[in-house]
């Protein structure tokens, strides 16, 4: 056990049988709690431990940074975050590291390919809805609904054309003073994926990294088999916690759902991904798992799925080769997507 910046990184080994032959490699994980606030963990196949040490220190380390550089509550020492950038909205140009430059461009991108589906630019909407959700979760009995008047409010200001990037200074920029950012539904997978491809860059073969539920494999397992992941079920009171199991090598999996983050006002449940038309939670499905290359991509895809219609979604999909999803209905029914099931073994009901 470690402890780095205040936080621990366990690195746990379990050895393969034979290790320590030329050639041969054993696996090693890496769990920890500081990186987007969540557990997370990454296994790797390595020929030795310092060999592994290497590559979890930096994957954790790179983890880390961009979990800071993409905080909205937090500033930290001797660096702009997105923190930053909103304080000064209206007020001048911020420069930043190329890691923000480049996640903020690739959600712009996003933006126009999904259609507004997935907009980091309605943070002064979703920030309204996290004030109201963290108050109805610390004490129910006060639990409320945002009024809808501050939140149309709030709505004028997501033009994410307000969104300036100069890429030649490395600055960013909100011209509308009242505009926030909030990256929440494309950061983890964005830095899942920078990470992935560091690894790969530095000669590594066999990895899984699942920050938060965010998974992003690496060819294979050391002994050859693909990588085994669950899909969640959103049902968790039932019995069954999987609604099947992936084959995954070089793929990235990312799930949204309304069963985790919410609150609840007289009797019904408010998540968290909300419908830019009705600036309410979406209510189009329970949950909606995609399996693609890029996890970047696939986290952005899953935000947008979930706030589209499953045959509005599935026309969006058509524009993504290799990108596969699978829908859960509000009524626990599950839909795939026509290449889906190739990855999957036999499927277990969500209700």
């Amino acid at each position: 056990m470690r402890r780095i910046g205040g936080f621990v990184l366990a690195l746990l080994l379990a050895f393969a049988p034979g290790q320590g032959a030329l050639g041969e490699t054993a696996r090693y994980k890496a769990s920890f709690f500081d990186v987007f606030d969540t557990y997370s963990e990454i296994i790797v196949y390595a020929q030795s431990e310092t060999e592994a040490q290497t590559i979890l220190d930096k994957a954790h380390a790179e983890l880390l940074t961009c979990h800071q550089l993409f905080d909205i509550y937090n500033l930290y020492d001797g660096m702009n975050n997105l923190k930053t950038v909103n304080d000064n909205a209206g007020v001048a140009p911020v420069k930043v590291d190329q890691r923000l430059i480049d996640l903020i461009a690739y959600a712009k991108q996003m933006e126009v390919e999904t259609n507004g589906r997935m907009n980091i630019a309605m943070g002064s909407v979703l920030s309204i809805w996290h004030t109201y959700r963290e108050a109805g979760i610390n004490d129910p009995a006060v639990a409320a609904l945002p009024p809808m008047a501050d939140l149309q409010a709030a709505a004028e200001h997501t033009d994410i054309h307000n969104i300036i990037v100069d890429t030649a200074a490395s600055t960013l920029y909100l011209s509308d003073p009242a505009m926030s950012l909030d990256v929440g539904a494309i950061a983890k997978g964005f830095s899942v994926e920078r990470v992935a491809q560091e690894l790969i860059a530095g000669g590594v073969t066999s990895a899984l990294l699942s920050i938060g539920g965010n998974v992003r494999s690496i060819g294979m397992r050391g002994d050859g088999t693909s990588w085994r992941v669950n899909v969640q079920n959103p049902d968790l009171n039932a019995a069954e916690q999987s609604l099947t199991t992936l084959d995954l090598k070089d793929l990235s999996l990312v799930t949204s759902g309304s069963y985790q983050r919410y609150y609840t006002v007289n009797g019904k449940q408010y998540h968290h991904i909300i419908d830019p038309d009705t600036l309410m939670p979406a209510e189009f499905v329970w949950a909606v798992s995609v399996v693609t290359q890029d996890s970047g991509l696939a986290d952005a895809l899953s935000t947008a799925l979930f706030n589209l219609s499953i045959e509005d979604g599935k026309t969006l999909l058509q524009n993504y080769p290799n990108t596969e999803a699978l829908w859960v209905t509000l009524d626990g029914q599950i839909v795939r997507s026509d290449g889906f099931s190739a990855l999957a073994g036999e499927e277990i009901p969500a209700a």
